[in-house]
């Protein structure tokens, strides 16, 4: 799975100016529905965006076997991106026009290990959004099952461009 729309080079990210002049919740829906580049790392690793609503982003994702550790199942860093991703873009949704949002960190717990290719949810819901911080956190659900596969909770740094 991948992207209809994922950065592939630096050309495809909207310019500076034009991202700014978004908020965060327009520029996240932009994603969702396709008309900005979704997240280069979501192609490579099998996830997208496919839900947005204020303080809430979810992606669906698909590990597959270039996702691996040497065990044969999902590595680590494939939970973490998805969760980093769905977290961040919950708080990204909170953003005002003219700011944006980097991760400061985030924490992963994986419950089970998902089975490579199985279809899986991940929910990113604000818990606090204010002018230099949120916080927000996540879960990694099965799509079919909806077992628990992992969770997560991130604190992300809002910027003002001015």
């Amino acid at each position: 799975m991948s992207n209809a729309f994922a950065a592939r080079s630096p050309a495809d990210l909207l310019p500076r100016d034009r991202f700014l002049s978004m908020s965060g919740l327009d520029f996240m829906c932009a994603v969702r529905d396709g008309r900005i580049a979704g997240p280069a790392i979501g192609a490579t690793l099998g996830f997208r965006v496919i839900e947005v609503e204020p303080g809430r982003v979810v992606f669906e994702g698909r590990p597959e076997f270039a996702h691996t550790n040497p065990t044969g199942t999902p590595h680590g860093g494939w939970y973490g991106a998805l969760l980093d991703s769905c977290m961040a873009c919950a708080v990204m949704t909170t953003v005002p026009q003219g700011s944006y949002y980097t991760t400061l960190e985030y924490r992963v717990n994986v419950t089970r290990p998902v089975p490579l290719g199985m279809r899986v949810l991940a929910e990113g819901l604000i818990q606090h959004a204010g002018r230099s911080t949120g916080i927000a956190r996540g879960e990694i659900r099965g799509a079919e099952d909806g077992k628990l596969y992992a969770t997560g909770s991130t604190t992300c740094l809002v910027m003002s461009a001015g």
